[in-house]
């Protein structure tokens, strides 16, 4: 059988696509190019499914939720912060996993972010 080798992208819908992706270049620091090709560190990835009710991506229209991985997730959620940025004051602690927070970015869309244990 064949299988996928990884995530090879993800895409967003944008009504300002140049402001969103300087936001994310900005204030989480993803290097992308000008075709929007990014080398991640290699790490875990998660692919899961959530119930159709669930609250965990934010608004009931959003359909699927980002997450990207931290080193440092205190540091990542405060340079958030003092760039003005819609950080969530809680985070959680999952046992085995890591520390988990969130943000939302200009467009609206909820991103995680994970620290791994």
């Amino acid at each position: 059988m064949e299988r996928v080798l990884g995530i090879g992208g993800y895409f967003l819908r944008a009504t300002d696509p140049g402001a969103l992706s300087a936001w994310y270049h900005d204030c989480l620091g993803l290097d992308a190019d000008e075709n929007g090709l990014w080398r991640q560190e290699a790490g875990p990835v998660v692919f899961a499914t959530f119930e159709s009710e669930t609250r965990y991506f934010g608004s009931r229209t959003q359909q699927t939720m980002l997450n990207f991985r931290a080193r440092d997730l205190d540091a990542m959620l405060a340079q958030l912060r003092a760039e003005g940025a819609d950080v969530d004051q809680e985070t959680q602690d999952m046992e085995g996993v890591g520390r988990f927070g969130w943000v939302t970015d200009p467009e609206g869309n909820r991103l995680e972010l994970w620290q791994p244990a």
